[in-house]
């Protein structure tokens, strides 16, 4: 897995690139929660439950079913997160959804029961660019560097500018828009023949 952190960017990124106004903070701290929980699944190691079981790690809990589930529990909260069920739905879904699709391109691991419960095939991206991280006992190490500079170059990087290009796109309509109202209503340009 993407370590933890990572997972919470993804909606953390969508949230600056949007906009309190779209997003609200409430709904984006639900969608950060929301993109790490399919980790929890690492509960189960306790319970005896092993990786490849269909409710281990990486197994159920990281399927588009239960970004979809997640998404229509959300949409329940939708007044609470103060957003439309809609809204809410779709933001909550995507960032579970994102969460195994950043799995995808680890290296290691069994791969994502992406398509759960209608199969249990566990799926790798074609390309596997981002070092798998290690589990607590052994993140703060070497290998633990080695991740996050992984991630730093595959994942923060590349989400930090397409964020920040949104922003500013953001801004400049909002500029180009704000000089468009303050003219006077009938005002065109002239062009001399």
């Amino acid at each position: 897995m993407p370590t933890i952190f990572t997972h919470a960017l993804i909606p953390l990124a969508a949230g600056v690139a949007l906009g309190r106004t779209r997003l609200p903070p409430k709904l984006v701290a639900a969608g950060m929660v929301a993109a790490m929980l399919p980790d929890a699944d690492v509960a189960m190691f306790k319970l005896g439950i092993e990786y490849a079981h269909d409710f281990g790690h990486r197994g159920a809990s990281h399927s588009l079913a239960f970004a979809v589930f997640c998404g229509a529990f959300a949409a329940g909260f939708a007044r609470w997160l103060k957003v439309r069920a809609v809204t809410a739905f779709l933001f909550i879904a995507l960032s579970v959804a994102s969460h195994p699709l950043l799995d995808m391109l680890t290296d290691g691991g069994l791969g994502v029961a992406l398509f759960w419960p209608w199969s249990d095939a566990r799926h790798f991206a074609p390309w596997q660019v981002i070092e798998v991280s290690p589990f607590a006992n052994r993140f703060f190490s070497a290998r633990g560097a080695e991740v996050l500079a992984s991630e730093l170059r595959w994942i923060w990087v590349p989400v930090g500018v397409m964020a920040g290009l949104a922003v500013w796109l953001r801004r400049r309509h909002a500029t180009l828009w704000e000089r468009r109202q303050s003219r006077p209503h009938g005002w065109r340009s002239r062009v001399r023949p």
